[in-house]
């Protein structure tokens, strides 16, 4: 079995105080980012969008968490300032801000 593959159990742990490690937000994050981009990539696709007229990209900015992470992953994540949830409980990615040393 390889280290990556994990019970679905596993995927959420919790450092001894009680907050989530530093591994279980990476991976939520991951999972947010994935299912961002193919929720976009979906809009982009449908009909409607013609490239040759408008050029027009998805205007999703904001989608449902997966949930197989909590709603607490969220929470935290929202206090770190990772993302934005709004009162309909979807989801927004706050963009970081690059290196600053690498300018």
């Amino acid at each position: 079995m390889d280290s990556h593959d994990k019970e679905p159990g596993n995927i959420i742990e919790r450092n001894p105080d009680g907050s989530f490690t530093k591994e279980t937000l990476a991976r939520a994050m991951k999972a947010l980012k994935k299912r961002f981009k193919v929720t976009r990539l979906d809009d982009e696709s449908r009909l409607g969008h013609d490239p040759m007229s408008k050029g027009s990209h998805s205007g999703i900015v904001a989608v449902r968490p997966p949930t197989q992470y909590p709603a607490e992953v969220w929470q935290a994540l929202e206090q770190k300032g990772r993302v934005r949830i709004d009162r309909n409980g979807l989801v927004e990615i706050i963009e970081q801000p690059s290196n600053p040393s690498g300018s």
